[in-house]
């Protein structure tokens, strides 16, 4: 299974369970499918660099989250679906970085670098 990255802009709410249910979606539609989440992070509440209108709304702050996950191609055209119709969600991209594991890690070193990201718990 190739190894993605998905950075998500969502739309900020002054209560955290509507992020907290939108990581939590995704997650677990990734599981669901048979792949691997191998983590999940926060970049935290940040101004957007424009403002940005999605679902017939304007966004001026977004909560940005990234999450690393394995899966099937045939699931990463679902989770886009899924993305696309949630109104939480202003922007998002996928980037593949690998299509195996080896192909990430060195020998004795970890796949994915969070140094500086904030860990969320689901």
């Amino acid at each position: 299974m190739p190894i993605y990255q998905m950075l998500c802009i969502a739309a900020h709410f002054p209560e955290y369970k509507h992020i907290h249910g939108l990581v939590k979606q995704s997650a677990l539609h990734i599981l669901d499918a048979g792949g691997v989440v191998r983590n999940i992070g926060s970049w935290g509440t940040r101004q957007l660099p424009q403002r940005m209108r999605r679902h017939g709304n304007y966004h001026e702050i977004g909560d940005y989250w990234t999450m690393h996950f394995d899966t099937a191609p045939r699931t990463l055209l679902t989770l886009n679906r899924l993305m696309r119709q949630d109104p939480r969600v202003i922007r998002w991209t996928v980037i593949k970085l690998a299509s195996r594991p080896e192909d990430v890690a060195q020998e004795g070193a970890r796949a994915i670098r969070g140094d500086n990201i904030k860990t969320l718990e689901l």
